[in-house]
């Protein structure tokens, strides 16, 4: 029996088990939401399409699995883009779908037409532009393999509305067979050895673990592998929540907003193991004095990685779990304690500290009362700026990929959206976001969808009234000649919420952030928390630019 290639594309999705899909409805889609209203397919429809592909995002980074999105042509799909490139840039797995003008008006400038595959080829790991109807069901196929597999990102498909209403004959591949596409999943064993062997002899060794941890779902072997070889763990950005935030071998987060300690630890070791990260410019300072008397064993799935930004003496090209759990069968317990004590003397010489004695609200409170109430075990999705700083400092993770945040592309906007597809994806979890008032005016339209699909999504500004980390960087860098920094007027996020159906609380003091924020997280259903902080506070310590990891100096 025939069917059209768009009644095709959804039982493609329901044979890959895909739960929900992030969209927003247009002219060049109306076949493939035509054939989603005989689906069981959950559709939520945001209010903007960058808010389907942050909270896609979102979904993904909270439950592994690959988000899904739907856009129309035109301007559906360049507003994806942003949200493509932040995932690219996290290595996020999502599958696109965007509809596209008949092929026969394909460059013609048609209304509405765009062209996304050629835009989207920076920031897709693939993408197809479907041509053929009969070749959509394996080009799905292989699509949720690219997004999923090696290192993941988005794919992109752009479906022409002539294709997607075309007959053919259905029929799902069983299997996925791509030329030239073979990712690395086992290291090679040589390479392990001589990681074993440098393990075994180091003297300072210190683990400098990445998003890459999360990624590979390997964060019980990273414990294992600190624990037995007794060895210290800094985490960058982006693998905050892969190492739990109270283990006496946490160092916490490194580099240009990271402790003192860790960068100490970093530049004084004798071996750095890095396993999933990428040694991007956040992290390394001054890249001549980063780990300057170190050996280097980096294991990454992605061999671009290894020794792109630092020389490596041990490259190990591989799945960082497979990896792990060849390679701690040869390591021997290490009992030495001399290094820890080191580092321990570290930390209590620069530890992160504010004014807590200070009258007016500092943000840092908020986030270690909420660290409090919560125990770690929240999944906090923030957005970009000095509040997702303070989230990495003064938030001790301890559910394992309990922080959803945009790290590489650095998307303000992110946040909200983001926040609210980890919801979706884990209904019976508490899902929190920490967001500045710049970002969360970006995308607060989604407030909309968070009622309209029942979310209990307890969401917390820090509101300063200002764009806190560019006024930062302006006082730092501009001498404190501060332009378009300053939000003169923006609404009361409170009566906003009201506006919306939601329950809303305005906290201005440690005292009522002591009294109501426990209240608040514990309210049924979404919650905005307005929390009035100081406008100057700024996140400490910071590495200025060209400067080594060990120069941080307090702003």
């Amino acid at each position: 029996m025939e069917i059209t290639a768009a009644q095709a594309l959804v039982q493609c999705l329901e044979k890959e088990q895909v739960e929900v899909i992030f969209g927003y409805p247009g002219g060049a889609t109306l076949p493939l939401y035509d054939a989603l209203y005989d689906s069981p397919i959950r559709h939520v429809l945001v209010r903007h399409e960058q808010g389907a592909v942050h909270a896609a995002d979102g979904y993904a980074r909270a439950t592994g699995r690959v988000g899904v999105v739907m856009a129309t042509s035109g301007p559906g799909a360049t507003n994806l883009v942003t949200g493509i490139a932040n995932a690219y840039m996290d290595s996020i797995p999502l599958v696109l779908f965007t509809g596209q003008v008949p092929t026969n008006q394909v460059g013609t400038d048609a209304f509405q037409e765009v062209d996304i595959t050629g835009i989207t080829i920076p920031v897709t790991k693939h993408n197809y532009l479907v041509k053929d109807a009969a070749q959509l069901p394996r080009i799905i196929k292989n699509a949720f393999h690219i997004a999923a597999t090696g290192r993941p990102g988005p794919v992109l498909i752009d479906l022409p509305k002539d294709v997607a209403q075309a007959m053919i004959k259905f029929q799902y591949p069983e299997t996925v067979q791509l030329r030239g596409y073979r990712p690395t999943f086992r290291g090679h064993p040589h390479q392990i050895a001589e990681a074993a062997r440098l393990i075994g002899r180091a003297e300072r060794p210190v683990i400098y673990a990445g998003g890459g941890i999360l990624g590979s779902r390997s964060s019980a072997e990273l414990l294992a592998l600190a624990e037995t070889i007794n060895a210290p763990v800094t985490n960058t950005f982006m693998g905050l929540s892969s190492f739990p935030g109270d283990h006496p071998l946490f160092l916490g987060m490194l580099g240009l907003h990271g402790k003192r300690s860790a960068n100490l630890a970093v530049t004084n070791c004798d071996l750095l193991i890095a396993l999933g990260a990428r040694f991007d410019d956040r992290v390394t300072g001054k890249v001549a004095e980063f780990a300057p008397r170190a050996g280097v064993i980096h294991v990454d799935i992605d061999p671009a990685e290894i020794g792109k930004n630092i020389p490596v003496h041990v490259p190990i090209v591989g799945d960082v779990k497979q990896v792990l759990q060849e390679l701690l069968p040869r390591l021997k317990k290490r009992t030495d304690t001399r290094w820890l004590e080191q580092i321990q003397a570290w930390q209590k010489e620069y530890p992160l500290f504010y004014d807590a004695g200070c009258s007016e609200l500092k943000p840092q409170y908020v986030v270690e009362k909420l660290d409090e109430i919560t125990g770690g075990n929240a999944v906090v999705a923030t957005d970009v700026g000095q509040h997702q700083m303070w989230v990495a400092q003064f938030y001790r993770f301890k559910r394992v990929g309990g922080l959803i945040s945009s790290g590489g592309l650095g998307t303000m906007g992110f946040g909200l959206p983001a926040a609210m597809g980890a919801q979706v994806g884990l209904p019976g979890e508490q899902v929190i976001l920490v967001v500045g008032d710049g970002g969360f005016q970006m995308t607060m339209q989604e407030l909309a969808t968070i009622v309209e699909q029942k979310l209990p999504l307890k969401m917390i500004i820090l509101n300063n009234y200002v764009l806190g980390m560019v006024r930062q960087l302006q006082k730092v860098y501009c001498q404190g000649r501060y332009m378009a920094v300053d939000f003169r007027f923006h609404p009361d996020f409170e009566t906003l919420a009201r506006a919306y159906g939601i329950k809303g609380y305005t906290m201005r003091t440690k005292e009522e952030v002591d009294e109501l924020l426990p209240r608040a997280l514990a309210e049924p259903g979404a919650v905005l928390i307005n929390c009035l902080v100081s406008a100057e506070e700024n996140v400490s310590p910071m590495v200025l630019a060209g400067k080594s990891i060990t120069e941080a100096i307090d702003c």
